[in-house]
């Protein structure tokens, strides 16, 4: 049985908002899996858990870069706020995406290939960056990037330097501005309901049907009438309906006005939107919290046990 520590407890806290008992109860039921933890919270405490599920852990920056029409976006970590904020660290990332829009290198390795000097560091971009890792004295690395042809046009929005976003359209620059900021607040994962990521809609039906077992067992518990099992089918398929329609920008009820969709205020302005690229700093990144009292205590234990 793996060993629940207060910081494994609290990050769960943080992910979810859930009560302090409810996630050590979830995390141990879970052996220590933190993803399983969530989804057994969801189970009992339902939307509440997953509220704050959209928090990230890890710090760096997204920059987004032009060169005629292409464009590009990248996403740079290191390891604090703090550096987010160093002038070198900030003229690397904008280098970098730079670099990506007009060379359009095919991979990490190759954009860390091309000609790039900075601080007295070079000659390529990833002899600068392992330059001011020693400079600065943090780790930092180019996490991921996408280049944008300029085979569509392209509305790009920076929500300071944590979400970025780029929107593929034709017509009005102004309507494809809003979705970019409207993806940024609401982060959908997909344009419309079908191309939902087939594993996300397995893990909300999984979850739906969890619910509703629970539900039962506690109906059975209390001497009420359970649902037919017909009825409960048609509940768990309106839940993960209802998630497609919530995670789906199409069907998104548009943050500047929320009576239309925003596949209806794009009609209105006579826009399509192709595509829509978003990414969050550190989004799916794990960030080490270190138990300082587990730590001090195997350090005493290996003291004690030299002497």
């Amino acid at each position: 049985m793996a060993a629940i520590t207060a910081s494994m407890v609290a990050e769960l806290r943080g992910k979810t908002d859930a009560p302090m008992m409810e996630c050590k109860k979830a995390l141990t039921e879970a052996a220590g899996d933190m993803v399983k933890a969530e989804e057994l919270l969801r189970v009992k405490l339902g939307s509440k858990a997953g509220k704050a599920s959209s928090r990230v852990t890890a710090e760096g920056v997204v920059c987004i870069a032009s060169a005629g029409p292409a464009g590009a976006m990248l996403e740079v970590n290191c390891e604090t706020d703090f550096v987010t904020k160093n002038d070198s660290f900030l003229a690397l990332a904008q280098a970098a995406a730079n670099l990506v829009a007009q060379h359009s290198p095919a991979d990490i390795a190759a954009l860390g290939a091309l000609p790039y000097s900075q601080d007295g560091f070079g000659p390529t971009l990833e002899d600068v960056r392992k330059g001011l890792i020693g400079k600065i004295g943090e780790n930092m690395s180019f996490r991921r990037f996408k280049r944008f042809d300029g085979s569509a046009q392209l509305a790009t929005y920076l929500h300071g330097t944590r979400i970025g976003v780029v929107v593929e359209f034709a017509g009005d620059p102004a309507a494809a501005k809003d979705v970019a900021m409207h993806v940024a607040a609401m982060k959908p994962v997909s344009l419309s309901s079908a191309e939902v990521p087939v594993e996300l809609v397995v893990r909300e039906r999984s979850v739906a049907a969890a619910k509703a077992a629970e539900d039962a067992a506690k109906a059975v518990a209390e001497g009420k009438p359970v649902q037919p099992p017909e009825i409960v089918t048609k509940r768990v398929e309106g839940g993960v309906q209802k998630f497609l329609k919530e995670v789906s920008l199409f069907n998104q009820p548009f943050v500047k006005n929320d009576k239309l969709t925003v596949e209806q205020m794009l009609k209105s302005a006579a826009t399509t939107v192709a595509a829509f690229t978003l990414y969050v700093v550190g989004e799916g990144i794990e960030k080490k919290v270190d138990d300082f009292a587990a730590e001090v205590a195997a350090q005493v234990a290996a003291a004690k046990g030299a002497a």
